[in-house]
C-alpha cells in the first residue's frame, strides 16, 4: 500500500502538483494520465522513493516494483536472466550452487565434503525462494514479453534498447511486488506481448498505478484513474475505470461550463445594477453589498478549463540532394556471437518513404543506426549520394546529452541559430521561459520526444531516421508527430509498432530484417507492423 499525504511536486520553479492526497490500496488499479510534462513520471518516481516530493509526505508498506520509462542497469555484462532471475535473489544462489557443483567434483576430500554442505544449504535457501519452479516462471514470463531463451543468455549489452526495456519489464513482474507502478509499459512490446501484460495485470491481486496512453490496456486493466490537470496544478480522482471516466469527466466539463455560464450571467446583472446604484450617496453602501455578490458568485464556481496548450510539431524543410541521397551495400552485424543481420543492401531514393519490419531483436534499431552513422558495420559501407543530410531520432534519445540544458542541446544541433531563433523553435514545442535552462535528464519521456524532434526541425535533413517517434507521447502530441509526417517532404525510413504513424507515412517501400529483402509496400504488411 502507498499513501500520499498533502504531497507537492515541481520541476524546477514550476509547480506541477500541490496537495494531493490519495492512496494505493491492494486491488487498486490505478491510470495515471495527463499531457506529457504534467508530473506523472515525476509522481510514480516519488511514490517509488526514488525521488522526494517538495512537501508532504509518502508512505509505502509492503513491496513496490517500479518500471521506470527509461530504465538503466548498473552492470551491461550480466546475462539477461540473471538480471531477471535477481528480482527475488535467485541469480546469485544459482551461481554459489554452480561453485559448490565444482567443488563437489575436486579431487581433495575435504573441499567436497565442505562443497556438498554448502551446496545442502543453498539447496535450501533455493527451495525458501521458489525453488526451480521459480526458474521456469521467470522463463515464462520473458517469453510472454518477446524474450525466447536465446535472449536471456546473452548479456544485457549486446541486447537493443527494446529487449532491455523487456528485460526489465519481466524483472519487476517476476518479483511478485505487491503494488507495481509502471511507466509506459507497453513500449517496445509487439501485440501479442501486450495482449498477454494485459491479461496478468487484470488478475494481479496487489495495487497498480500505470502510466500508458495505450487506451486498450487502460480500458482492460484499471478501476480507478487519477487525472493530472497541468493547468490547475492538480490532480482529479475518479474511482471509476476507464470508459466510465471518460463520460464522467466530458460530463463534469460540461457541468462546470453550465455553472460558470450562470454565475457569469448573474454576477453580471448584479454589477450592472450596482453600477447604476454607486452614483447615488444613498445606496453606494446597497451597490457595494451587490459587488461582493456579485464576486462572490463568481468565486464559488470553477473557471471554464482551458485547453491544453498543443505543440506545433513539424520536421524540417530538407536541403536540396540528388536523387538516391543514400545507399549502403552488405551491411552485416554481429554482437559477440550473436549474427543480427547479414548482406543487407540499402537504396533510399529522394522523397521516398521507407518501413523497417522484423520481430523483436532482428536488428531493426542496428539498421538505423549504421544507416544515421552511429555505429559501423563488421561489414559493407555507406554510399552517400549528392548533398545527403541525415537527421537521426533515437528511441532512447542517446542524441540528447542529459547533463545540459535544452537550449545547449538545441545549439549542439548546429546551424548557426541564434539563442533567440532556438528559443522560439522550442517554444512551439511548449518549452517556454525557464523551461530551455533545465537538464534535459530531468524531462518526462515524452518532452524528450519534443525536445528530439525540436532539434531535428534545425537539422535541414533530407533524410530523416526515425525510430519509434511516437512512444511516450499523448495523444494530442501523437497526433502532431503523425501530421508531421504527411506533410514532409524529404525521405524517411521508419521503425514503429505504431499502426497509425504507418498509415500517416504511406510508405513506398518495405525492408524485412534479419533477411534485408526490399519490397514494395502493400497492404499485407500493415498486418505485421504491430506484431514486427
Amino acid at each position: 500500500m502507498i499513501i500520499a499525504n498533502d504531497i507537492e511536486l515541481r520541476a524546477g520553479a514550476r509547480l506541477l502538483i500541490e496537495k494531493a492526497t490519495f492512496r494505493v490500496n491492494p486491488g487498486d488499479k490505478i491510470g495515471l494520465v495527463g499531457r506529457n510534462g504534467a508530473g506523472k513520471t515525476t509522481l510514480t518516481k516519488v511514490l517509488a522513493g526514488e525521488g522526494l516530493p517538495a512537501a508532504g509526505s509518502v508512505t509505502t508498506t509492503g513491496s513496490v516494483g517500479y518500471l521506470p520509462q527509461d530504465p538503466r542497469t548498473g552492470d551491461l555484462q550480466v546475462l539477461a536472466r540473471d538480471r531477471i532471475l535477481s528480482a527475488r535473489g535467485l541469480d546469485e544462489v544459482i551461481r554459489k550452487l554452480r561453485e559448490a557443483e565444482v567443488g563437489m567434483s575436486s579431487a581433495d576430500e575435504r573441499t567436497r565434503e565442505k562443497a556438498v554442505r554448502r551446496y545442502g544449504r543453498l539447496e535450501d535457501q533455493m527451495h525458501v525462494l521458489g525453488g526451480y519452479a521459480a526458474e521456469s516462471e521467470a522463463a515464462s514470463i520473458a517469453s510472454s514479453l518477446g524474450l525466447p531463451d536465446r535472449v536471456l543468455g546473452q548479456p544485457l549489452q549486446t541486447l537493443s534498447g527494446g529487449q532491455r526495456r523487456r528485460v526489465e519489464l519481466a524483472r519487476i513482474l517476476f518479483s511478485g511486488a505487491e503494488t507495481l507502478l509502471l511507466d509506459e509499459p507497453t513500449n517496445h512490446l509487439d501485440a501479442d506481448s501486450i495482449g498477454w501484460l494485459r491479461d496478468f495485470l487484470r488478475s494481479h491481486q496487489g495495487g497498480l498505478v500505470i502510466i500508458s496512453h495505450d487506451v486498450d490496456l487502460l480500458e482492460a486493466t484499471v478501476n480507478k484513474v487519477l487525472h493530472l490537470d497541468a493547468n490547475r496544478s492538480v490532480i482529479d480522482h475518479y474511482n471509476v475505470g476507464w470508459n466510465a471516466y471518460l463520460a464522467q469527466r466530458e460530463t463534469d466539463e460540461k457541468r462546470r461550463k453550465r455553472e460558470r455560464a450562470n454565475a457569469e450571467k448573474q454576477a453580471g446583472a448584479l454589477l450592472a445594477q450596482a453600477d447604476k446604484m454607486r452614483a447615488k450617496a444613498t445606496k453606494a453602501k446597497a451597490a457595494q453589498d451587490m459587488m461582493r455578490r456579485a464576486h462572490r458568485l463568481l468565486s464559488g464556481t470553477e473557471e471554464e478549463r482551458k485547453g491544453d496548450k498543443v505543440a506545433r510539431l513539424r520536421f524540417p524543410d530538407p536541403q536540396p540532394c540528388g536523387r538516391t541521397p543514400l545507399m549502403a551495400e552488405g551491411l552485416s552485424k554481429t554482437y559477440g556471437s550473436l549474427e543480427v543481420f547479414t548482406d543487407v543492401d540499402v537504396a533510399i531514393d529522394r522523397g521516398h518513404r521507407v518501413v523497417i519490419l522484423g520481430l523483436n531483436g532482428a536488428g531493426k534499431t542496428t539498421l538505423l543506426r549504421l544507416l544515421g552513422g552511429i555505429e559501423q558495420p563488421d561489414t559493407g559501407a555507406l554510399r552517400p549520394g549528392h548533398g545527403l543530410k541525415i537527421g537521426y531520432y533515437a528511441q532512447e534519445h542517446e542524441t540528447l546529452d542529459p547533463g545540459r540544458t535544452l537550449l545547449e542541446n538545441m545549439r549542439s544541433a548546429g546551424g548557426g541559430f541564434t539563442d533567440t531563433e532556438l528559443r522560439k523553435v522550442l517554444g512551439s514545442f511548449l518549452f517556454t521561459g525557464d523551461d530551455v535552462d533545465k537538464p534535459a535528464g530531468v524531462l518526462s519521456g515524452g518532452e524528450k520526444t519534443r525536445l528530439a524532434l525540436a532539434m531535428l526541425v534545425l537539422s535541414s535533413a533530407n533524410v530523416l531516421l526515425l525510430d519509434e517517434p511516437t512512444n511516450n507521447l499523448d495523444p494530442v502530441s501523437r497526433e502532431q508527430v503523425l501530421n508531421a509526417l504527411r506533410s514532409y517532404s524529404g525521405a524517411i525510413v521508419l521503425v514503429t509498432h505504431d499502426e497509425g504513424a504507418v498509415d500517416a507515412l504511406s510508405p513506398d517501400r518495405v525492408i524485412l530484417l534479419p533477411d534485408g529483402t526490399e519490397d514494395a509496400w502493400s497492404a499485407e504488411f500493415s498486418d505485421l507492423v504491430a506484431l514486427a
